[in-house]
């Protein structure tokens, strides 16, 4: 018995031992086959990886529960590999580093921290304890941050991409003994995956921003091509036409203000040639190689001002099928030529105001701050001094455009330059129609000259046109000029009898007094009638000499 108890004692514990080292195998086994159904399905969902947000949910949904962690943090080497930078982390898709209210978390930190340097240096993923880690001098302050929200271990490894180190991924836990190292080869494994599949959003983001560009110049290619056969159609003068010495005053400023930056401001009645003074000064200046981009701001409605200066962003409003650049950004290192500025809405001057002092615009529906380096040319028919004292002109917008005004003189100002304005158009026009018509009557010319030109330049260029499509000779020896405003005009120009204001307000003050029949105070008195004092129209009649006679009699200074 005791040979056989004894026999038997030894052959019971092993084949016990054998069962448990089965086991052990068998679990092993089991548990190496789990870890490598586990990479491959995160392997075949990172292989479809294409931006920050897939790869974020697989980390979140996957990851996390094979590491029995609750937060992680996907952190990249910096180009110059001195920093590191938050990629991806649990509770953000998109982070936006650098901002100073962001968590510590979000910030770059030093590679040698204590911790991110010790991760990228193992050859197998470590774990920390927290507690112990916040003893240490010099550690990362998102350690502290961590252990703050009562975070206990955390488990770090090594990311690469073409044995090239890219970062480091943080994975933590808030209990104790969550990591061990029975799944050190599992994490590597992953961790190798996600070498892959950041690099491959990375890459995808470079795609997209450089596609972005690329449709950025395209569309703004698009455009300025689009702007300049409007504008090459729409031109209506070749050059300066004249030698009187106001147009030479003009030719003076341009080549004082051209090679400057200075915001110039063109004023003068419609039709003196304003955007060509701008064009004549945007091609005297540095910024010459490129298109000078012209808004009229009284051609557009209220609504759209906005969109046409600025851009907007697809979906901003009703309408914004896909996003547009605005003038401002089609100028960029070039000229804006806002035409009709007086005609601008009170509520886009502010906004004017701050893109000409701030040098930097937003897109209507957008968030993004643009800056632009545009050299600004405005134009008005309008009194701005006048439409600022009635409040309806910024005086501070007004300020900022008036760096260097320049007043362009009216036609009836410069009527010298009239026959060579006339043989210029005579000679466009005729060709254009197809005729030989080489010039004007004496009688014709010497018409246009006593003409008093309200439209300007303008209106001499539509009247020219229309004579020579009337002539039918090589002589255009008839004009015909708007009746009530030309020739009606002229002859009351002549007629007109310019006298004194004293003269003028002394007869004025007499007529009332005869038809008060001489009574000055009271209900029915001249001073009732003409809403002063009867003192003052007193002291009025003894300084202009007005006396008793003069209305009781109805008799005027010199009459017996």
């Amino acid at each position: 018995m005791m040979q056989k108890t004894n026999h038997t004692g030894p052959v019971d514990m092993e084949q016990g031992s054998h069962v448990d080292k089965n086991a052990i195998f068998e679990n092993q086994l089991i548990q190496k086959e789990n870890e490598q159904a586990s990479l491959l399905c995160v392997a075949g969902r990172i292989a479809a990886v294409r931006s920050r947000a897939d790869l974020w949910d697989i980390i979140n949904n996957e990851i996390l529960d094979l590491f029995n962690s609750q937060y992680y943090t996907l952190c990249l080497l910096s180009e110059d590999a001195t920093t590191h930078y938050p990629f991806l982390h649990s509770r953000d898709k998109k982070l936006e580093n650098g901002k100073v209210d962001s968590p510590i978390i979000h910030r770059q930190h030093p590679v040698n921290d204590g911790v991110f340097n010790l991760a990228l240096s193992a050859d197998q993923p470590v774990i920390f304890q927290l507690a112990a880690l916040t003893q240490q001098k010099d550690i990362a302050p998102y350690v502290h941050y961590w252990f703050k929200l009562g975070i206990k271990e955390m488990m770090l490894v090594k990311i690469t991409n073409a044995n090239e180190d890219r970062g480091v991924l943080f994975l933590y836990s808030n209990k104790e003994g969550a990591f061990s190292s029975e799944k050190f080869n599992l994490l590597a494994g992953v961790a190798d995956l996600l070498g892959t599949g950041m690099c491959n959003v990375l890459a995808n983001e470079k795609i997209e921003q450089q596609m972005e560009e690329i449709d950025r110049y395209r569309q703004q290619l698009e455009e300025e091509k689009a702007y300049l056969i409007a504008e090459q159609s729409a031109n209506r003068f070749s050059g300066f036409i004249g030698h009187s010495p106001e147009i030479q005053k003009i030719f003076r400023l341009i080549s004082q203000v051209a090679p400057s930056d200075a915001t110039v401001l063109l004023l003068g009645e419609t039709g003196t040639g304003k955007e060509l003074v701008a064009r004549a000064i945007h091609e005297a200046s540095p910024r010459r190689g490129k298109l000078m981009i012209k808004v009229n701001c009284a051609a557009l409605p209220a609504n759209l001002i906005e969109s046409e200066l600025f851009g907007h962003e697809k979906g901003s409003f009703t309408g914004a099928s896909d996003r547009r650049i605005g003038k401002f950004e089609l100028a960029n290192n070039s000229t804006l030529f806002l035409d009709e500025i007086g005609e601008l809405p009170p509520e886009l001057q502010v906004k004017l105001l701050r893109a000409l002092q701030e040098k930097e615009i937003e897109r209507v529906g957008g968030g993004k701050t643009i800056s632009v380096n545009v050299r600004i040319i405005a134009a008005t028919n309008r009194n701005l001094e006048k439409e600022v004292s009635q409040n309806r002109f910024r005086s501070d917008l007004y300020y900022r455009l008036n760096v260097f005004p320049i007043t362009l003189p009216p036609l009836r100002k410069r009527k010298e330059d009239i026959p060579a304005l006339t043989s210029y158009f005579i000679e466009r026009f005729s060709r254009n129609s197809g005729k030989k018509i080489s010039g004007i009557s004496q009688k014709a010319m010497e018409k246009l000259i006593s003409y008093a030109w309200p439209g300007n330049i303008r209106e001499l260029e539509h009247l020219i046109e229309r004579a020579v499509l009337l002539t039918n000779k090589s002589i255009i020896k008839m004009i015909q000029l708007p009746e009530q405003i030309g020739a009606e005009s002229s002859l009351n120009d002549k007629a007109f009898k310019i006298l004194p204001l004293e003269e003028i307000e002394r007869e004025y003050i007499l007529k009332v007094l005869k038809i008060c029949r001489g009574r000055i105070s009271g209900p029915n008195g001249a001073a009732t009638k003409l809403k002063m004092p009867a003192t003052t129209l007193i002291s009025k009649m003894q300084r202009l000499g007005i006396k008793k006679e003069h209305f009781v009699t109805g008799k005027e200074d010199g009459e017996a």
